[in-house]
């Protein structure tokens, strides 16, 4: 059914309001009180699991008759073992070291002062975001615990499920008296909403977009506010000549095949001309059902590989789909990187420690693992609990976005009577 026509900056505006306000209540509240209301959340989720399923069903029925991508659908998918992960998540977040009113750093200055530096929460947080249902959960828990309020805004695909899961979150929050309007759901589809919390300015101090390129282009290209983004996972895995080559078999198809549809999954394999198990690489990728796209080195070695074009090494696939290339050494797989990464995840497997210092050094990506799979690429997977995303960006956070990547800081400064000559 088709959204009733609405103000949209009217309706921004108005949860702007009351996430202010609920930002205020959670900044002011102690940890335990934090975490009590987590766990709340967390087994409302779990006994609202038969109400969420069948949300969900709903929206995958409508997914499939739209034509959806086997990712798209598989994003969207919940069965009860990821709705146990999801409200498993939750009870993680509740359990981590709290970052807001940590110390940063102290400072004494000659004249007595005392400065110190400590966390706190950014305040009010808009949340974009494209099929994934579990961002609903994930997300409310990480601005909950970090102090801030939440403004959640996913794609119309889950729409019904994001309802259930944000009910029932918001019930486990009112349980332990945290007030409901700290997480907010945009109850609209209309992409007009979008443009008004891109333009809220005052009412969302910080916007997270969390799906595909257009989405991300368009929040960076319209954004009044501070933007904390990802470009798209062009990540690659890089075979030296000394890798242990059932390790590099191991390492390459997870990457590439546990699961296709992720940021994290290896788009780009690339390979160091020396080694001498190319081919057999190779094949092991293509015997998982693979289509493999490969320049004219790797076709020689696998003549059954497709030609690759231009366009594919600049492709973030998501789904059974891999480019390879064959390259001179550690500096040929980083200048591959260099002119066809987008800063997310990158791999190497070596078993030279100088070779692999040199590429961890030399890539210029949020995340860089050496003898890894970059399915690692993870927030969950680096003890954070959960993310709102993987920055690639250089600035404020970087990586997987989790508690600390949701503070600022001010600064705490004491004095015994000083004043300025």
């Amino acid at each position: 059914m088709a959204d009733v026509e609405i103000d949209s900056a009217g309706l921004i505006a108005d949860m702007g309001k009351r996430a202010r306000a609920a930002a205020r209540q959670l900044a002011a509240s102690s940890s335990a009180a934090k975490s009590r209301a987590l766990e709340a959340a967390a087994e409302a989720i779990r006994e609202a699991a038969p109400e969420i399923m069948a949300a969900n069903a709903a929206d995958m029925a409508r997914a499939e008759a739209a034509g959806l991508s086997g990712a798209m659908l598989d994003r969207l998918r919940l069965d009860a073992r990821r709705i146990e992960a999801m409200a498993a998540g939750v009870a993680t977040v509740a359990l981590l070291r709290d970052p807001v009113g940590q110390l940063i750093d102290e400072n004494r200055r000659p004249n007595g002062l005392v400065l110190r530096r400590i966390r706190v929460p950014i305040g009010v947080i808009g949340i974009i975001y494209e099929s994934r249902p579990n961002v609903t959960a994930d997300a409310a828990s990480l601005c909950v615990k970090s102090g801030n309020a939440v403004i959640l805004r996913g794609g119309s695909e889950a729409i019904e499920s994001n309802r259930a899961i944000h009910a029932a979150f918001v019930a486990g929050l009112e349980q332990e008296g945290l007030p409901r309007d700290a997480v907010q759901l945009v109850p609209t589809t209309d992409r007009a909403a979008v443009g008004a919390m891109l333009g809220a300015e005052g009412m969302i101090d910080l916007v997270v977009p969390r799906g595909g390129k257009s989405l991300v282009s368009r929040v960076q290209a319209e954004a009044r506010v501070p933007v904390l983004a990802h470009l798209d996972g062009i990540n690659h895995v890089y075979v030296d000549a000394s890798a242990d080559p059932t390790m590099a078999e191991a390492i390459t198809v997870n990457a590439k095949m546990r699961r296709t549809g992720i940021c994290g999954a290896m788009e780009t394999l690339l390979i160091d001309r020396s080694y001498p198990h190319a081919g057999a690489l190779v094949g092991a990728l293509v015997a998982t059902s693979c289509e493999v796209r490969g320049d004219p080195g790797v076709r020689e070695l696998v003549p059954a590989v497709l030609p690759a074009s231009p366009a594919d090494w600049d492709t973030e696939y998501l789904e059974a789909i891999a480019s390879v290339a064959m390259v001179d050494g550690v500096d040929g797989a980083m200048a591959h990187i260099a002119a066809h990464g987008s800063h997310h995840t990158d791999a190497i497997v070596a078993g030279d420690e100088s070779v692999a210092e040199r590429f961890l050094a030399g890539v210029d990506s949020a995340i860089v693992l050496w003898n890894a799979s970059t399915q690692f690429a993870d927030g969950g997977e680096f003890g954070l609990g959960a993310e709102i995303g993987i920055a690639t960006g250089r600035l404020h956070a970087r990586g997987p976005v989790a508690l600390e990547g949701l503070t600022t800081y001010k600064w705490i400064v004491r004095g015994t009577g000083q004043i300025r000559p």
